[in-house]
């Protein structure tokens, strides 16, 4: 079943899916070319706005949660690709230590990573989970909702290598963003691999860079299939210096604002599009949702710098803000206003779910405390389109088409990766 669309089956998106699936070998083609020349990132995941009359990524994730959300069916494709992933990297890998976030008190979060830990025990690893956590001083076992357990013990540190006290891996897989920058213990491991690298983590990543590197992906996928790239790119630019609690860069923020909305309002037009434009207003480093604000018009953003009632600060957004076209979602799944999330590992889809929000409205960030998720029709194979089947209508194909999405912010993320590599040789 394909979630319910508010707008009609008919239209852009439409155009485009049959688009898609009538290029399938030259997309794949093009994807496989791609992976001969860059490294995929290890896993990521990737939020999709469907708009009904574009189909756009909104947020790139290189150290993905969620994986509880995924459905046992998709688990063989994730054991498949994990085991693909692996055996590039480190053919001979024998134990895997999963590194999580520190909030061990989030049984949601650690159901996560217990989905990891199965993902890989059955792709043939030993693996266990050490926590970096100074408050983790001891195994600690932790029964989770539904009956399994994750048993979070303290990592040692030697010279040159990271493990437990029995426990010495060949790889090590951080499920942990680094938001708060990039821990001592983790830096210098020179016999261990290291997933994903530190430089894909939020203390050196940017959003601006990575949707820098995926406009030049959309530009060149748009050629190939005969589409304006914008139908699949969200327009965006980059503020520094920006301090929302005491009106440092207003003029500027307002100034990028201002000028991305007339963007948007020209390729509405252009479009025959009778929506509101709007854009989104969020930090650009960092996850979780967190300071991401709607701006329909500049009376939005002067509300953004007012003083709080109560004497609230203003909502903490960093210095540096990415300012994105915002895209609306015409999704539906049980009457709430939903997006999909495709999960990759390596190269591969390996499947994905809504998020579902019924107290948010179609133009609003649904990553968001009450956020719900739902498997749905992802729980099919991604990888068979249905040939001949009425646009619209196969959940297969709509599913073919998020992945191909999702691939497409993956092969930006490899892009954005390579950039900021700081062990790339320069070529003069």
């Amino acid at each position: 079943m394909v979630p319910h669309l508010v707008t009609a089956l008919t239209g852009p998106i439409n155009e485009l899916e049959q688009r898609v699936l009538d290029s399938m070998p030259a997309i794949e083609r093009w994807f496989r070319l791609e992976w001969m020349e860059h490294t995929p990132p290890f896993y990521s995941s990737v939020d999709i706005r469907n708009a009904g009359f574009k189909l756009a990524p909104v947020d790139t994730n290189l150290y993905p949660g969620g994986w509880n959300n995924l459905t046992q069916e998709m688990l063989p494709l994730a054991v498949q690709a994990a085991q693909a992933a692996i055996e590039k990297i480190c053919p001979e890998a024998r134990n895997l230590l999963v590194i999580p976030e520190n909030h061990s008190s989030n049984t949601f979060y650690l159901a996560n990573v217990a989905q990891l830990v199965r993902i890989f025990q059955m792709a043939g690893l030993n693996v266990k989970v050490g926590s970096i956590d100074p408050a983790i001083k001891s195994p600690k076992k932790i029964v989770l909702p539904h009956g399994e357990s994750v048993c979070l013990e303290p990592v040692v540190r030697s010279k040159r290598r990271l493990g437990l006290k029995n426990f010495d891996p060949c790889t090590i897989l951080l499920n942990n963003d680094l938001s708060a920058g990039v821990p001592g213990i983790l830096e210098d491991l020179h016999e261990q691999y290291l997933l994903p690298p530190l430089h894909a983590g939020w203390s050196v990543r940017r959003k601006s860079k990575h949707f820098r590197s995926y406009e030049e992906v959309s530009k060149r996928f748009g050629k190939l299939l005969g589409i304006d790239p914008w139908l699949i790119n969200p327009m965006s630019s980059h503020a520094e210096e920006v301090d929302l609690s005491t009106g440092a860069g207003q003029d500027l923020l307002a100034t990028h604002v201002d000028q991305l909305l007339t963007k948007v309002r020209r390729k509405y037009k252009e479009y025959g599009i009778n929506e509101k434009p709007f854009v989104i207003v969020k930090p650009d480093n960092g996850t979780n949702g967190v300071g991401v604000m709607t701006v329909r018009d500049m009376k939005d953003l002067e509300a953004l710098f007012k003083p709080r009632a109560g004497g609230r600060p203003a909502p903490a957004l960093g210095s540096e803000i990415i300012v994105q076209e915002g895209v609306l979602t015409r999704e539906r799944v049980h009457d709430g206003v939903a997006e999909p999330v495709v999960y990759m590992m390596d190269r591969y889809v390996v499947g994905g779910f809504y998020r579902v929000h019924a107290e948010r409205s179609i133009d609003e960030n649904l990553d968001s405390p009450g956020a719900s998720y739902v498997p749905l029709a992802f729980s099919e194979s991604a990888h068979l389109p249905q040939p001949g089947a009425k646009p619209g209508a196969s959940a297969p194909n709509r599913f073919y088409m998020y992945g191909v999405i999702g691939r497409l912010a993956m092969v930006a993320a490899s892009y954005e990766l390579e950039a900021t590599d700081p062990d790339a040789e320069v070529y003069e």
